[in-house]
């Protein structure tokens, strides 16, 4: 059995993390680390998990289990490394933003691999350190792969997307709570959110010397979890062709699903899945990408990159199914 120690135990991902680490079966959860509720029990911090788990959150780490994950808050994981040491032989995978880009992957002798097991994951494979991807980043990037793949990103990018209200993480905000969110609707971070770096990054990684305008608007839905991205540019190119593309790069990515029917949030909430819709309209192209932040975006793709780390087959403990209705 893998043994899996949780760092920042009481924020969204973590929670996801237990919940799906319950039913995995090559894994069991060894310590919950938080500092704030140290002694607790699990189940009164993340209620779904009342009647699941015994284990209580410690405010000591065993700096010898198989994998860690760090479940802190941006800019975090950083220091936490820097005050505590684990075993060499122990994995890691920061679901913060610390490591994402090539300038920053560097961290001492830890050398982070970027976590997108649809781009990267012959790297993921003989990796030791992982900077699992952001959600918009996610969602986005697996839009556009198979058309930088064919140097076809040749025009401004325009990407809307709107997230569900756990995207802005368990601590409480004036744009995050009910009476806010309830009824409601607003963008923001507009044309600068932090995740056009990692986007920007990897779509030159595959598309050398892509250069073009990544025109995102991020939006605050009016639902939980979920994100709904439709992006779209000027193209040439016929429906059939980049239909084929998108089906031949995403053919062995068992948690990618490609179609030219109209595609809604509900068919991957609660699961690890990506749908993408491919339409063309006049000389537009548009893709609509919808995943589960949660899963897909964070502690789903977090345990798929587990999964490769340790040679397990890839939907061991994420064969999850969306509920319809």
């Amino acid at each position: 059995m893998i043994k899996v120690g949780i760092i920042g135990g009481s924020g969204y991902t973590a929670g996801e993390l237990l919940r799906l680490l319950q039913n995995h079966p090559k894994a069991t959860v060894d310590f919950v680390y938080s500092t704030t509720n140290a002694g607790k029990p699990i189940a009164t911090v993340h209620q779904d998990l009342l009647g699941e788990t015994d284990l209580e959150f410690t405010g000591t780490i065993n700096p010898e289990v198989n994998v860690v994950f760090l479940c802190l808050g941006h800019g975090k994981s950083i220091d936490f490394l820097s005050k505590n040491t684990f075993a060499q032989h122990t994995r890691i995978i920061d679901l913060g933003n610390d490591f994402r880009l090539t300038k920053d992957a560097l961290f001492g002798d830890k050398q982070f691999v970027y976590g997108l097991p649809e781009l990267n994951k012959e790297a993921i494979l003989n990796a030791h350190y992982i900077a699992n991807p952001g959600c918009f980043a996610t969602a986005i990037q697996l839009a556009l792969l198979p058309l930088a793949q064919h140097n076809a990103l040749t025009d401004s990018l325009h990407i809307n997307a709107t997230t569900g209200s756990t995207g802005a993480g368990v601590q409480p905000s004036a744009t995050g709570h009910h009476s806010y969110r309830n009824n409601n609707m607003s963008h923001y971070k507009a044309f600068n959110h932090q995740h056009l770096g990692e986007i920007k990054q990897n779509l030159a990684q595959v598309q050398e010397g892509f250069n073009e305008d990544v025109l995102f608007i991020p939006n605050r839905g009016d639902f939980t979890r979920g994100i709904f991205a439709t992006v779209y540019m000027k193209t040439d190119l016929d429906l059939e062709t980049v239909y084929q593309w998108y089906q031949d790069y995403y053919k062995d990515h068992v948690f990618v699903t490609v179609t030219k029917d109209a595609i809604h949030l509900k068919q991957v909430v609660q699961t690890n899945k990506n749908i993408l819709s491919i339409e063309k309209h006049g000389n537009q192209i548009l893709i609509t990408s919808i995943i589960d932040n949660l899963i897909k975006g964070a502690s789903g793709q977090a345990i798929h990159n587990m999964n490769l780390l340790f040679g397990l087959e890839e939907t061991t403990g994420l064969k999850l199914k969306s509920g319809n209705f």
